[in-house]
């Protein structure tokens, strides 16, 4: 059910989801989680020479980079402290083009909670509101080491 209530973890709080994503590709694309709300979290990515392929428009590759880092973060913020949520399987499809200089906005949703398998819905707009990508991903929840 899209929209579903997303049971957070206590305490979670963008700034702190924002610093431990330092150092990592999260940081290098640009990503920054903007917004966690009852059935959503939702983040911005630039597009710029990061993110974009030669003829200067958004990367799909970096879409689905930037849907899957939301995806995998609200995973891990949903799952027990002996837990970790990794990416298993991800699909996308590119709607219309996002152009340098421009930024999207990714929301991820929850579709699906299990004990072994989450699957969660990503939509990346542009500054219009206009889909540029749409993406699912199915999350396997593993034992932390």
């Amino acid at each position: 059910m899209i929209g579903q209530k997303i049971p957070w973890r206590a305490g979670i709080a963008l700034a702190h989801l924002n610093e431990h994503s330092r150092n990592s590709m999260v940081e290098h694309l640009g990503i920054v989680l903007t917004a966690i709300g009852d059935d959503y979290l939702r983040g911005t990515m630039p597009v710029d020479a990061r993110s974009c392929q030669p003829m200067r428009l958004l990367h799909g590759g970096a879409s689905v980079a930037f849907a899957e880092t939301l995806a995998s973060i609200g995973a891990n913020c949903i799952v027990g402290p002996d837990q970790a949520a990794v990416g298993q399987e991800i699909n996308a499809n590119h709607l219309r083009p996002a152009h340098e200089g421009e930024t999207v906005t990714g929301t991820t949703r929850l579709l699906y909670a299990g004990a072994r398998s989450q699957v969660w819905s990503i939509e990346i707009c542009n500054a219009g509101g206009q889909l540029v990508c749409i993406s699912r991903i199915t999350m396997a929840i593993i034992k932390r080491r």
